[in-house]
């Protein structure tokens, strides 16, 4: 099992986005414990990014929204950092 970690500059950055996006709460809901459980389930679609994103992964919560993090392998720790539409996020 992984540790999620949520620093505040991403609780802040969450709230907001579900407040604006309130039909996706449930989905969003799933992902995160879906990611504790198995971030490698192929439904999250789990990808490192590049460019200025580099040493960033990345998750799926549904076609149109992601969440950035940090997958730290080494002590099971995932660090959110970001939540979004796609174009936003990245």
């Amino acid at each position: 099992m992984y540790k999620l970690v949520y620093p505040e500059s991403y609780l802040k950055r969450a709230t907001k986005f579900i407040k604006s996006h309130p039909e996706i709460r449930n989905q969003y809901q799933k992902t995160l414990e879906l990611l504790e459980l198995n971030p490698f389930h192929p439904s999250l679609r789990l990808h490192k990014l590049q460019g200025r994103l580099t040493g960033l992964s990345s998750v799926s919560i549904n076609i149109s929204y992601r969440i950035v993090l940090q997958f730290l392998i080494q002590d099971n720790e995932i660090l959110l950092v970001d939540i979004g539409h796609h174009d936003q996020a990245y």
